[in-house]
C-alpha cells in the first residue's frame, strides 16, 4: 500500500483524542457506541450487497462454490461464515472453502508478512482449482491488503465471479473485483484497529449476504431454518421443532 494514501481506516479519530484519560464507564460507552456506525456503513451498502446475492446464487445454483479469502480480521470472519454454513444450511464444506492469509493456524495466532504474500494468496487458490461457477469473495477492511487484491486478481481471468469487499472507498480491492462492496465506517476509537467497527461491519454484511443467497438457494421454508444438520443434541431438538412447524 502506497503510505501518501489517504486510508480511512488508519486516520486517528479526532473525536477520542483522550481516550487513555477516560474513565472505565466512559471507555465502555465510547467502544459500544462507536458500534452503530458498523451497522449504519451496512445499511448504506445493502444495494451493493444485493447484487452481489443475485449474481452468486446464480452460479451456485449451478454447482460452484463460495470461496471467501483474506488476512487477518478479515480473514477470520470468512473462515467463521464458511463454517457456519454447514451447519445452518447443510452447504457442504467442500463448497465454502476459505483462504486465510497464513494458513490454518493464523486462526489463532498472528503469522508475519503473510497478508503481504502475493505469491502463496494465487498458490493457494489455484489449488482449488477455481471454474466459472465459483464465487471468489475477497474481504480487507484498508482494501489494500496483497494477499486479498492478489486473490481476486487471479480469479478473474478463470471466469469466477469476484467480489470485493472493504472499508475504504476507492480502494485497489474494490476497483478490482467485478462487484464492490463498500463499509465505510471512517476511523477506529483506537486509530487502526479495524477489528473493532470495521470487523464488526464485516460481520455483518458477510451474515447478510450468506443468509440471503442461502434463502435464494431455497434452504429456508417461510423463515425456517430447514435444511440444517443436525450435528448435536441442540440441533436435533432445533430440527424437530422446526419439522413440526413446518
Amino acid at each position: 500500500m502506497n503510505p501518501s494514501l489517504q486510508v480511512n481506516t488508519e486516520t486517528a479519530s479526532s473525536a477520542h483524542t483522550a481516550l487513555d484519560q477516560y474513565a472505565t464507564h466512559e471507555l465502555v460507552e465510547t467502544f459500544v457506541s462507536d458500534q452503530q456506525y458498523a451497522a449504519i456503513a451496512v445499511m448504506n451498502a445493502s444495494s451493493a450487497i444485493a447484487q452481489a446475492v443475485d449474481a452468486s446464487a446464480q452460479r451456485l445454483a449451478r454447482g460452484g462454490r463460495l470461496i471467501y479469502a483474506g488476512a487477518g480480521t478479515s480473514g477470520r470472519l470468512g473462515v467463521l461464515d464458511a463454517v457456519e454454513l454447514f451447519p445452518t444450511f447443510s452447504w457442504t464444506r467442500d463448497r465454502a472453502p476459505a483462504l486465510l492469509a497464513g494458513g490454518s493456524s493464523a486462526m489463532f495466532l498472528a503469522v508475519e508478512g503473510a497478508e503481504d504474500n502475493r505469491e502463496q494468496a494465487v498458490v493457494d487458490l489455484m489449488a482449488l482449482e477455481p471454474n466459472e461457477t465459483d464465487v471468489v469473495f475477497a474481504i480487507a477492511a484498508s482494501g489494500y491488503t496483497p494477499f486479498a487484491v492478489a486473490v481476486i486478481e487471479a480469479a478473474k481471468p478463470l471466469g469466477c465471479l469476484t467480489i470485493g469487499m472493504a472499508n475504504n472507498p476507492g480502494s485497489t480491492l474494490l476497483q478490482t473485483a467485478e462487484l464492490s462492496i463498500v463499509l465505510d465506517t471512517g476511523p477506529e476509537v483506537i486509530s487502526g484497529s479495524t477489528r473493532l467497527k470495521a470487523g464488526t461491519a464485516q460481520k455483518i454484511a458477510l451474515n447478510s449476504f450468506s443468509s440471503a443467497v442461502m434463502v435464494k438457494l431455497h434452504k429456508v421454508y417461510g423463515n425456517l431454518m430447514v435444511d440444517l444438520r443436525a450435528t448435536n443434541a441442540k440441533l436435533y431438538r432445533r430440527a424437530l421443532r422446526l419439522t413440526m412447524m413446518a
